[in-house]
């Protein structure tokens, strides 16, 4: 299907969000690709990811000057994402419910919307503990850090699934209208 034709299967709103949402997951992966080092093969959510200070000053000391500001780049940019991907993925829920008028998909919906500000909080919470974490890192904003980025993965994959069975509860393609 060509893209022009793919837009129109979306309302506008959703559209514009999707393609900032897309530019700006384009850009934190671009300036994650410095932060990719051996203590930290996967950048960022490398950092995310270390629960304790010792791991998380092993990917600081990995990162070279340079690169510990790219390191804050993408925390601070994580602050214009969070609210970006938020908004598509409420525009989305919303969307992908227009023709689902019954109660459990609305209270399906209810839930996967609650996800994914769920996640979005724990995502801006993250960010705030990685940032106060640089210098120097300690085991409670290590640890405090990888629960929220725990939280955001975990409420982003159900709410996620959530979407697939809001879709698939009566097995009939969307009405296009």
């Amino acid at each position: 299907m060509p893209l022009p034709r793919l837009l129109t299967l979306f309302p506008k709103r959703l559209n514009l969000s999707l393609l900032v949402t897309a530019a700006l997951l384009i850009i934190l992966v671009l300036i994650n690709q410095p932060l990719q080092t051996g203590s930290a093969p996967q950048g960022i959510v490398s950092f995310q990811m270390a629960a304790t200070a010792d791991q998380s000053m092993a990917i600081i000391r990995s990162w070279r000057q340079g690169d510990l500001l790219w390191a804050h780049v993408s925390l601070w940019l994580d602050f214009l994402f969070v609210p970006a991907y938020l908004v598509t993925l409420i525009f989305l829920t919303n969307h992908l419910t227009r023709d689902r008028p019954g109660v459990r998909e609305r209270n399906v919906a209810r839930w996967v919307k609650a996800l994914f500000v769920a996640a979005g909080t724990a995502d801006m919470g993250e960010n705030i503990l990685l940032l106060n974490n640089m210098d120097p890192p300690t085991d409670m904003l290590s640890l405090s850090a990888t629960i929220c980025a725990l939280v955001k993965f975990t409420g982003l994959m159900l709410g996620a699934a959530g979407l697939v069975i809001i879709r698939a509860a009566r097995r009939r393609p969307m009405a296009h209208g």
